[in-house]
């Protein structure tokens, strides 16, 4: 009788420890985010896990390497990107949830040198920015996949001076590493986001880029198709009051008017 009792014990523990595998398994997130979101996204995912449980995975990258990975079938809960152009890319294929996407968070281009750098450059229409180069190399990420460098071009290309620095660049993987060439004074200047300059104490803003002469740096956030239900609630998160607070000390701007849906 004991015999015949110990298969039945065991049948009967089999949907238990499924279930509590299941549950471990929606207990984790994944979530593809642009480089320049690494470290409010990293104090935020810290604060969702406390107050959740659920642990987040972040992968920061450029938008564009991060979008081709979830169209090769990355398993991804959220993705946020630099621009609204690889989120489109996205969508047209049908690889995220429309409803939930939604603009998070703004962002602005500035100009920096290394922290002990004399340089000093008015930016404006037909300003000369080679000759403020030297012979070294202007660092920005790489305009033809990476959105801070497209905003970079558009900006240099607006003001009259993209032509006379085009075969001097120094093309970065993504923003983070450009601004890593000018930390390391591989670079005399660079081009990237103002909450960059911001976090780096080894450089220093030289001037801002006039807003009207590069799109709106804006921030959209969506689900991938077949992400899982932390996703939703780790979403809901960065669009509420505790994560605007968050963007807003790492130097963020609030997004008004915002698309929450196509």
């Amino acid at each position: 009788m004991a015999r015949l009792l110990v298969p039945l014990i065991l049948a009967a523990a089999m949907p238990l420890q499924a279930g509590e595998a299941q549950q471990a398994h929606e207990s984790s997130i994944t979530v593809f985010a642009a480089a320049s979101l690494t470290d409010v996204l990293e104090n935020l995912a810290a604060t969702f896990t406390k107050v959740t449980g659920t642990k987040v995975t972040l992968s920061f990258a450029a938008s564009s390497a991060l979008a081709r990975q979830i169209e090769a079938g990355a398993q991804v809960d959220v993705f946020v990107s630099a621009d609204e152009a690889w989120m489109d890319y996205l969508a047209t294929r049908r690889l995220i949830e429309p409803a939930s996407r939604r603009d998070i968070a703004r962002n602005a281009l500035v100009l920096i040198a290394p922290a002990d750098s004399r340089v000093q450059l008015a930016i404006a229409p037909g300003f000369d920015l080679r000759a403020a180069l030297g012979d070294g190399r202007l660092a920005i990420a790489d305009p033809a996949t990476v959105p801070a460098g497209r905003y970079a071009q558009a900006a240099l290309t607006d003001l009259g001076a993209w032509a006379s620095v085009a075969d001097r660049l120094a093309n970065a993987d993504n923003v983070r590493a450009a601004l890593a060439f000018v930390a390391r004074g591989e670079a005399p200047l660079g081009i990237v986001y103002a909450t960059d300059a911001l976090i780096e104490k080894n450089v220093k803003v030289v001037g801002v880029f006039p807003a009207g002469t590069y799109p709106t740096i804006t921030y959209p956030a969506a689900l991938p198709v077949g992400a899982r239900a932390g996703g939703a609630a780790f979403l809901d998160f960065l669009a509420g009051p505790v994560a605007g607070a968050a963007f807003a000390r790492y130097g963020f701007s609030a997004v008004t008017g915002a698309r929450t849906a196509p």
